[in-house]
This record gives structure tokens, C-alpha cells and sequence, in this order.
């Protein structure tokens, strides 16, 4: 079985996005070339990515084509590229088609669609996007948090979950620490609580 991993850039205060729209891609990030290398190391090492609508799109703008953009660092050309390459599933309504070896799961059976497709990968399948991985952890199908945290607090923004407000228990698995006062921890999630209905 593989394991869904929500892995995201947050603030101090665990925001992704002060701007809307910047989802995890803010002025306040501090991406520098050893996180990004370790982020690329990662990246090869998935099974697969599953990303939201919002979150793919920002990726589809960014990375494609960066790999022949002899402008930029090699650790961020060869991300583009990974990302293009990686199989992804894309969890949409309304795209009807989508390139970069990216296939679309959509409709009312998205989340039990995911839940199938969990069952049947071997490895980690990372999950991108605040609305899906909220979905997921509702669904009691998130595994993992690996969160890339920026020395900044935002004040104010999107959270990384939208609208969950029951206590989610972890255990904290590995740590990092970066240039520049970034940090990655990856925690397991241990005990996920049902939100009570709206």
C-alpha cells in the first residue's frame, strides 16, 4: 500500500499562501539550492504526485520548459524536470485534460478513487494542495505531513488545512534544518480526529 504524504512550504505560523493564489510560492520563501536539492532527491524518489486543481495549475505554469532554461541553476532546471516526468494524478471537476504525464481523477467518487489508487501503489505518493490533502485527512487517508518551514509568520493567509478543526496528533519522524532558517519536519500522523459536521 502506498502512503499519501502532504508535503508543503509553510511560515512559522503554517501558512501557505499570504497572497491568494501564491500557494505555497510566496515572496516570503527562502529557496535556496541545498532545500531545493533535497526537495529534487525526494521528488525521484516518489511513486507519484496527486495534486488539486489550484495547486496543479501553479505547477503547470512554473515547471514545464524550465528544464531547458539555461538561465537557471541546474538544482531547478532538473526539478522542472522531475515534475514533468513524475506520473501525477490531477483531482479536478472541471479540467477535462491535462498534459505532462498527468492523468484526471474528478466527479463525487474522487476521494474513494484515491483511496483505490493508495491501496494499489507501492511507495510514497505525495499530495499537493491545502483542499485535497484537507479531504484526504477527513477521509483518514493522509499519512504524512513533510512540511518545509520558512522563518517567517505571516499573520495572516491561508492555513494548511482549510476548515479542519479537530486535534490531529503526530510523530515526528525526521528533521532538517537548511541555509538561511528553513527546516523540514516529517511527521506521521497518528491519531486523526472525524471533525465534528458544520
Amino acid at each position: 500500500m502506498g502512503r499519501f504524504v502532504y508535503s508543503m512550504n509553510v511560515s512559522l505560523d503554517l501558512r501557505i499562501e499570504q497572497v491568494p493564489g501564491d500557494n505555497g510560492a510566496g515572496e516570503w520563501l527562502r529557496l535556496h539550492e541545498d532545500m531545493h536539492r533535497e526537495a529534487n532527491a525526494r521528488t525521484r524518489a516518489l511513486a507519484l504526485m496527486v495534486h488539486g486543481r489550484v495547486y496543479y495549475e501553479l505547477m503547470e505554469e512554473s515547471w514545464p520548459g524550465t528544464s531547458e532554461d539555461a538561465s537557471l541553476p541546474d538544482y531547478m532546471r532538473e526539478y522542472g524536470e522531475l515534475w514533468t516526468a513524475k506520473p501525477k494524478v490531477l483531482v479536478s471537476r472541471t479540467r477535462r485534460g491535462a498534459g505532462h504525464n498527468t492523468r484526471i481523477i474528478g466527479g463525487d467518487d474522487a476521494i474513494e478513487r484515491l483511496a483505490a489508487l493508495r491501496a494499489g501503489t507501492d511507495g510514497t505518493i505525495s499530495v499537493g494542495g491545502a483542499t485535497l490533502a484537507t479531504q484526504l485527512l477527513r477521509a483518514g487517508l493522509l499519512d504524512e505531513l513533510l512540511l518545509w518551514t520558512h522563518p517567517a509568520i505571516l499573520g495572516f493567509g491561508r492555513p494548511l488545512f482549510d476548515d479542519y478543526d479537530m486535534p490531529i496528533e503526530l510523530d515526528l519522524i525526521e528533521q532538517r534544518t537548511f541555509e538561511h532558517g528553513v527546516t523540514m519536519h516529517r511527521y506521521a500522523l497518528q491519531d486523526v480526529k472525524e471533525a465534528s459536521p458544520c
